[in-house]
């Protein structure tokens, strides 16, 4: 079972760059959520600052009952054991074979036998598609067979949150689709609390149970997708739905003559919310929604063609 992350006001600077400010949002547990935003608002920095490696400015990460931004260097040590964490790059050993960048977590931080962190490595890269290439060395492999790796590595511990911080980067649309299926049958199989950095819309609107958007130095909006994918607030309906209409420019924010332009435009209509990607066996996530409650619960009538079985995703421009 996964646990909550509670973040209360948080702000991040190096120097005087402000990356973001005064984000607070709870991250339910053992539910899939997403984090978005344009290039250069502070994602991966987010996530540093989640696990510990980087201290926020100011605010609160509770987790358990305790503040990791506050604890001290032993409480984060012993904290952190309920985090794996997928890199962007999968940040592997070059010189380790893959069954030796996989075990390195439980000879790190278990008094396990080698007989016993054999079996626990074995069922993690059996998990990931990897058995047979245990052997391997990082540069013998793919890129997504690094992801994946990299995804078996995060999981010998059991965590109960883990991260994944740009799962899909360098991956082609087929590779990207199967990992996505990959970490929705892991959470189903797992329980844990997952937190997902990524620009692939595609993965923002059919895989998460909620969205992020971090926007302009602050978090725009946080909640279960079908709140964001219905939203009518500008930045994050262009967003979502990749438009050029809207307050985003290519240096992140329009400046005012470019807003000006553009106000007498009509924005596109809001394409049809996807169903949400469910597990290989078909059997509903314990965190996962019925089509369209949200929008009931909320009294919101989602875009014509909501929640029809394999819809094509629409983008307008």
């Amino acid at each position: 079972m996964g646990v909550e992350i509670k973040v209360d006001d948080l702000s991040k600077s190096f120097g005087k760059d402000l990356i973001w400010a005064n984000v607070s949002l709870t991250i339910p547990a053992g539910e899939v959520s997403v984090m978005l935003g344009p290039s250069g608002t502070g994602k991966s920095v987010f996530l540093k600052t989640l696990i510990g490696l980087l201290k926020p400015n100011t605010g609160s990460i509770v987790i358990e009952g305790l503040d990791i931004a506050s604890c001290s260097e032993k409480e984060l040590y012993e904290i952190r054991k309920l985090f794996g964490v997928l890199f962007q790059d999968g940040a592997m050993f070059g010189s380790m074979t893959l069954y030796d960048n996989v075990a390195f977590p439980l000879r790190e931080h278990t008094k396990k036998s080698e007989s016993d962190i054999r079996s626990v490595v074995m069922e993690k890269m059996e998990l990931v598609g990897l058995v047979g290439a245990e052997g391997k060395l990082p540069g013998e492999i793919s890129g997504g067979m690094r992801k994946r790796a990299g995804l078996a590595r995060a999981l010998v511990l059991d965590p109960e949150i883990v991260l994944f911080d740009e799962p899909d980067s360098g991956l082609d649309p087929v590779r990207t689709s199967f990992l996505n299926q990959l970490i929705i049958d892991l959470n189903a199989q797992i329980d844990a609390t997952f937190l997902i950095v990524t620009h692939d819309i595609n993965t923002a609107r059919t895989v998460p149970d909620n969205i992020g958007l971090l926007y302009h130095k602050h978090l725009a909006m946080f909640g279960p997708r079908e709140m964001l994918l219905s939203s009518e607030e500008p930045v994050v309906r262009q967003f979502l739905n990749a438009q050029r209409v809207g307050p985003i420019g290519m240096s992140e924010e329009k400046d005012a003559d470019e807003l000006e332009s553009e106000k007498d435009i009509e924005m596109p209509p809001l394409p049809p919310i996807p169903m949400q990607q469910e597990p290989s066996n078909g059997i509903p996530r314990r965190s996962q929604r019925e089509p369209g409650a949200w929008c009931r619960e909320h009294g919101i009538t989602p875009p014509p063609g909501s929640f029809e079985e394999n819809m094509p995703m629409a983008t307008g421009a």
